[in-house]
């Protein structure tokens, strides 16, 4: 009877176990599948015609080392065939694999900087001239670190991303407005202040508004903390269940050099770190305003110091600072150095 009883219990706990085996086999299978799919062929590319110079090919990760990925947005409304997109957004996650600390960097795009093989230019160029790899080259040199993946999407893509995840609930600071007929008013903005669900075409309208008194400077500002709540809403039981279908779903409009293996060892390294800090590159104080052949851009006072302050930004963790009272008995503002 006792046997009986004991079979009654144990049959159906193994039976479980193989169907919670066999369903993570099959996410991990799909998942795998799914992220593979962002790796595109030279054929499939939009970047196929840029020939992979040996000079500007990324260091490859060994997976206990910093990894640091540059993060692209692309607008790409307008294009011939064959044109490739100024990166119309820049930035760099770095993740270190023993702390378990990430850091964002934002990437002023009118930055005027040395392009290898090219004349100085603004940096959101060098993925006009030679492609992703140029690109991370490019950002490498300028924050002194090694640049091992890139991530390429374009407007749809994000707006797909955002709405595959369920839209992300996100304070909005203020009213934000600006109307463009050009491309017949179908990226125009329109947000008002305060706390809201935003799908993905009001999401993009968010990270895109820069008509303000700061411009690029606050949406940059913008985009770090956003990309932060998407992250953390990644994170969330159910989407992670979701994953292949997500992937599946911003599949044709991202491009990268991960390969899905690569892929899957940063969503498990990303899972398990948590955001210790972000910031502007380069930051106000090392900023310089030039005139080149009539237009405005950012020049570097001094590079070796911007590779400093970048440092200075990975040694810290933002979390662990614990605000003091201040005189009147609120709490001290954090340290702006390193928004």
């Amino acid at each position: 009877m006792k046997k009986k009883k004991w079979k009654r219990i144990v049959y159906p706990l193994l039976a479980l176990i193989v169907i919670v085996i066999g369903a993570a086999a099959w996410w991990t299978y799909n998942a795998f599948h799914q992220a593979e799919s962002f790796h595109k062929s030279k054929e499939e590319s939009r970047f196929n015609q840029f020939e992979d110079k040996p000079e500007e090919l990324p260091p490859d990760w060994t997976g206990t080392e910093r990894v640091n990925i540059l993060l692209m947005g692309g607008d790409e409304r307008g294009l011939r065939k064959g044109e490739v997109a100024r990166s119309d957004s820049m930035m760099v996650a770095s993740f270190d694999p023993v702390t378990k600390k990430a850091h964002l960097f934002s990437i002023l795009r009118d930055t005027y900087v040395d392009i290898p093989g090219y004349k100085d230019n603004r940096i959101n160029t060098a993925i006009t001239l030679g492609g992703p790899n140029l690109a991370m080259k490019t950002v490498g040199n300028l924050l002194g670190l090694d640049i091992q993946y890139y991530v390429y999407v374009d407007f749809q893509g994000f707006i797909k991303l955002v709405d595959a995840i369920g839209g992300v609930d996100f304070y909005v600071e203020k009213d934000m407005h600006y109307t463009d007929a050009a491309d017949g008013h179908v990226y125009d903005i329109d947000l008002k202040k305060g706390q809201q669900h935003l799908d993905g075409d009001h999401a993009l309208q968010y990270v895109r508004f820069r008509h303000d008194a700061m411009s690029d400077f606050t949406r940059t500002e913008r985009q770090r903390a956003f990309l932060g709540a998407v992250a953390d809403k990644l994170k969330s039981g159910w989407n992670l269940v979701k994953l292949p279908d997500i992937l599946g779903d911003v599949s044709p409009y991202i491009e990268t050099n991960l390969s899905g293996t690569d892929m899957l060892k940063l969503a498990s390294l990303g899972y398990k770190s948590h955001q210790a800090g972000s910031a502007q590159v380069p930051p106000m104080e090392l900023i310089s305003e030039k005139d080149v052949g009539g237009a405005s851009v950012l020049g570097v006072k001094d590079e070796d110091a911007l590779k400093g302050y970048v440092q200075e930004v990975l040694n810290k963790d933002q979390t662990e600072a614990s605000p003091s009272p201040s005189a009147s008995g609120s709490a001290s503002a954090s340290d702006s150095s390193t928004k």
